[in-house]
């Protein structure tokens, strides 16, 4: 054998091995619990990763409510039930299109947002985002005025469908 893979060879045989990466080595053999390096807290999220939460959260109850408003047309003595239930199911697939790329893409973003806790006038909902936890509140008027906003897009863009529809026939 060659005289320097004798005693201590790691440290010997290796001629990249810097003494800042000796010491840290040893360090980190002593003390294994111990980090080498303390860790840097993790950014906060950027506002784009706060809409997205948003959004997830404010499709969410829409569809929730919409899939609600949907069983109450289908209990009803309404003449024009049918029409308004199916009206309503096309209204609530487009909300699980756009909730699932939603969820696909703060996935994708690695943020996990967990299920909010009520005081009555607001929703806490607590997230992870690349390491950062925080929460976010939204309040039940800022809640109802989204949703009334978003709904009314969602209903343009069905009777702007409908309406083409019926120019074609």
């Amino acid at each position: 054998m060659s005289k320097k893979l004798q005693k201590n060879g790691l440290w010997e045989s290796s001629r990249m091995m810097l003494p800042q990466h000796k010491e840290a080595l040893l360090n980190r053999r002593l003390n294994p619990d111990k980090p080498a390096e303390p860790a840097r807290p993790a950014p906060p999220p950027k506002r784009e990763e706060l809409e997205l939460m948003k959004n997830y959260v404010m499709l969410s109850h829409l569809q929730t409510m919409v899939t609600k408003k949907i069983r109450e047309i289908e209990r009803s003595s309404e003449t024009l039930k049918p029409l308004y239930a199916q009206a309503a199911q096309v209204l609530a697939q487009h909300i699980d299109r756009d909730l699932s790329k939603a969820g696909r893409a703060m996935l994708d973003k690695n943020i996990h947002l967990f299920p909010g806790e009520h005081d009555g006038q607001a929703i806490t909902y607590p997230y992870t985002c690349r390491g950062h936890e925080g929460s976010f509140l939204i309040t039940r008027e800022y809640m109802r005025a989204d949703m009334s906003k978003r709904l009314g897009i969602y209903t343009d863009h069905l009777v702007a469908a409908l309406r083409r529809s019926s120019i074609r026939a």
